[in-house]
């Protein structure tokens, strides 16, 4: 499992391309601040995850992700 906290998606990508309104409430980018073990992530990764997921709330929101949860990590 992973503890993440989600963050909203960018509206401009890295290469200057600017995402429309419409399908940026759509992309669910996360950063990984804690894992379980046997865990295949690591803290600071940045992942794509599925909806859901579990909803802890600490200082913040954070939420649990298995690894079959993630649908990918991408590089920001």
């Amino acid at each position: 499992m992973d503890l993440v906290e989600r963050s909203g998606a960018k509206t401009v990508t890295k290469g200057g391309i600017m995402r429309l309104e419409k399908s940026q409430g759509k992309v669910l980018q996360a950063t990984v601040v804690a894992v379980g073990s046997g865990s295949k992530g690591k803290v600071g990764d940045k992942i794509l995850p599925e909806c859901g997921g579990t909803k802890v709330v600490l200082d913040k929101d954070y939420f649990l992700f298995g690894d079959g949860d993630i649908l990918r990590k991408y590089v920001d």
